[in-house]
């Protein structure tokens, strides 16, 4: 199945997250904020939405995912779309990624849940950790090593999210604000801003 947003074709898997309405809201944030010099990390790109968003406005972007049929479906949906200049890469987080970015966009996953409970790398997708918040925890953690001076973060997570990425980031030297936000009937979603506060 392909769905179609803003002039992109994307394929869509059973096994890869579908893009949902947390995708959207920060697609539409995204759209504003990717520069033409911009270096960007679409950090679990799924099936590569949002890097393919980004890479129509910014100079490369690197997608990534630990899942390798993602990175194949994104691969594909880069083809499908003719954009040149993003690629994909397996990776847990940063683990393989070197050099740093302007832009890094990260639709986590932000629900609390148990091990017991990922089977599928879709559960994967969802499920943060116990809280929600343990993979974005691990996340700022990693990121201030692959942000370019100046460089931010768009990141997307649930008022069910546990602890509140927004003093998570901030604990790790980020400034931060909400950006946008969105109800929905059983939770509110936030798309926040985060950048180093000093280098």
């Amino acid at each position: 199945m392909a769905i179609h947003y803003m002039d992109l074709r994307i394929e869509t898997s059973e096994n890869v997250y579908e893009p949902a309405e947390d995708t959207f809201l920060l697609a539409e944030v995204l759209a504003e904020e990717v520069r033409p010099h911009d270096v960007v990390l679409d950090m679990g790109t799924g099936t590569g939405i949002l890097a393919l968003l980004a890479a129509k406005k910014a100079k490369f972007v690197v997608g990534v995912d630990v899942s390798k049929e993602a990175v194949e479906l994104a691969w594909r949906n880069s083809k499908i779309n003719e954009i040149n200049n993003a690629i994909f890469v397996v990776s847990d987080l940063f683990e393989n990624l070197r050099g740093g970015f302007d832009l890094i966009v990260f639709n986590p996953p932000y629900l609390p849940g148990e091990d017991h409970e990922i089977q599928e790398d879709i559960d994967r997708a969802l499920i943060g950790g116990p809280q929600g918040g343990e993979v974005i925890a691990k996340f700022f953690e990693q990121a201030k090593n692959f942000l370019k001076p100046q460089g931010r973060i768009l990141l997307v997570y649930s008022s069910l999210t546990r602890p509140n990425p927004i003093e998570v980031a901030q604990k790790m030297g980020f400034s931060t604000k909400v950006i946008s936000r969105k109800r929905l009937f059983f939770e509110e979603l936030y798309v926040m801003k985060a950048e180093l506060s000093s280098r």
